[in-house]
């Protein structure tokens, strides 16, 4: 059962303010890219028998910056599919009148978007895939769809991804103890390494 690294790629303009950032090809923002580069030492330390990464631009950008140059793309890491909710803040979803006023992706609705189930589909065949290795998986992909991968991966509901609060340019471990899977490290940031050397 190998661990599991997951980034979450660096800050864009959209993720920074709060936009909700599927289909939407932005860059990462000045900072971001500080950001990822930051995290190069920390996953040089770690051995990785696959490196993939969601084909989107940040996530692709995230992987270089942090060391890994040529990241295999799988279209199934690609962040949650936010339908005409895409590019619009919660704030502005929940001003849309009293039934979206604790509107959360959770809860939804997605007009035009993905289900929960299907995010869900896309993470077990991501899982599938890098449990037939040996060695450590590292992931670059996105907060909400690294959300419910993580639920999936511990044989939680994917919904349980609601409780895991994921930060842009973070690492995270899901390990095991024995035969399960179990959380072993979450947004863990470079500044956490250097202060544990």
């Amino acid at each position: 059962m190998p661990d599991i690294w997951i980034v979450r790629h660096a800050a864009t303009e959209w993720s920074a303010s709060g936009r909700h950032t599927s289909v939407t090809d932005v860059s990462l923002t000045a900072e971001g890219r500080r950001a990822a580069a930051a995290l190069a030492p920390l996953l040089a330390r770690q051995p990785f028998e696959q490196v993939l990464a969601s084909p989107m631009r940040r996530s692709v950008e995230t992987a270089r910056l942090a060391g890994f140059e040529s990241p295999e793309i799988e279209s199934d890491l690609c962040e949650w599919n936010y339908g005409e909710l895409e590019g619009v803040t919660t704030p502005e979803i929940r001003s849309r009148g009293p039934e979206w006023s604790s509107w959360t992706v959770w809860r939804g609705p997605l007009p035009g978007g993905e289900a929960i189930d299907e995010v869900a589909a896309r993470a077990r065949r991501v899982l599938e895939r890098v449990d037939h290795g040996d060695g450590a998986v590292l992931i670059f992909s996105h907060g909400h769809f690294g959300r419910v991968f993580t639920a999936v991966a511990l044989d939680l509901d994917p919904s349980c991804g609601a409780h895991f609060a994921l930060d842009p340019a973070t690492v995270n471990i899901i390990g095991h103890e024995h035969e399960v899977r179990a959380l072993r490290k979450w947004n863990a940031t470079a500044s956490d390494s250097q202060e544990s050397e």
